[in-house]
């Protein structure tokens, strides 16, 4: 029997190359081999985005598509819409008695996010939302409530991994043995830096090439892409290795364009703007296929729904009876 693969993502904007160059490439190696389910957690994107749900509604749909067009087969992936397994609601509110406050905010990934809520919204902390402290909670129930063996993450995520396993652990020693221990599942390529040479792309840091970029769009943010600041002339040689032109082009350029690159940057016979212009090349070369392959669903978005519906029928079927399992051990199956 294959083992069960669970994963996913949060709807609040279309994949960028972080998302594409980091989890992606995992689901694509890991979809032939394992039961995979991928769910589309639009629940968890309310968590802070409660006041626009239309945004995260559309974005259910655009994410899907994504995820379709870089190659996922939905004949051997699940898509599922969180909201449409109660289980997982209900699994949230029995682990939430197995998790101190204190230990939520304890945890890494959640304290690095509100730090930032804190500074966008003031030091007092009050823009912090029960669902949004509670969700690393909502985040163990999608895991187990399908019996997740492997869970493909990023590494900023290992603590909400780890908060998982704590649960399990402690459910298990109270009701008996019945739920799984996630194992993480980490990319290759632990973080994709942004074009300003920030650690990590993001959407709310505005440095990031989406996968449906235009060749425009494409164009203008390459040519303000953060280059080595002591090259001052054309002529001047430089230091690729802080240049994020040179970054972009050793992630989808071929090594031996990659390597000349490198090596005219260093001798100081290479522009910076020809050196971007060749990258716009190359980045719209590296999208058209996958935004061909998009354009299949945007024609026919019957499609989508029809995979969505699949996969959370399937979805709901294998939460159901976890959900037996643990009513069982819980002593609530009336």
């Amino acid at each position: 029997m294959k083992k069960t693969i669970l994963t996913g993502l949060r709807p609040t904007g279309n994949l960028h190359l972080g998302h594409y160059f980091g989890a992606c490439q995992n689901y694509l190696k890991l979809q032939d081999d394992y039961e995979f389910y991928l769910e589309i957690a639009d629940v968890q994107a309310l968590t802070d985005n409660f006041n626009n749900p239309e945004k995260v509604r559309v974005n259910v749909y655009e994410i899907t598509k994504d995820l379709l067009a870089i190659g996922l087969d939905p004949n051997k992936v699940n898509f599922f819409i969180q909201s449409k397994i109660p289980e997982i609601a209900e699994l949230t509110v029995y682990y939430g008695n197995l998790v101190t406050v204190a230990r939520l905010q304890r945890n890494p990934t959640v304290k690095n996010e509100i730090a930032q809520k804190k500074e966008l919204f003031g030091n007092s902390g009050e823009s912090i939302t029960y669902g949004f402290l509670g969700y690393p909670v909502s985040q163990a129930a999608d895991i187990t409530a399908f019996k997740g063996e492997l869970v493909p993450v990023g590494e900023d995520q290992l603590p909400l991994i780890e908060q998982c396993r704590e649960i399990v652990r402690k459910f298990n020693s109270i009701y008996g043995e019945t739920l799984l221990e996630p194992v993480p599942y980490l990319s290759e390529n632990k973080r994709i830096k942004g074009l300003d040479g920030n650690e990590k792309m993001g959407k709310s840091l505005g440095n990031a090439i989406y996968l449906v970029d235009d060749e425009d769009t494409i164009k203008k943010k390459v040519m303000g892409a953060l280059t080595d600041k002591n090259k001052i002339k054309k002529d001047d040689p430089a230091n690729p290795d802080v240049c994020m032109v040179h970054y972009y082009h050793k992630l989808i350029n071929s090594y031996e364009n990659t390597k000349i690159v490198e090596e005219e940057c260093r001798k100081g016979c290479r522009g910076c703007v020809q050196c971007k212009k060749e990258l716009i090349v190359a980045m719209n070369n590296f999208l058209k296929p996958i935004q061909d392959r998009r354009k299949k669903y945007e024609e026919n978005p019957e499609l989508v729904e029809e995979i969505l519906n699949s996969g959370t029928k399937k979805a709901q079927e294998k939460a159901k009876n976890v959900m037996n399992d643990v009513k069982k051990a819980m002593k609530i199956d009336y």
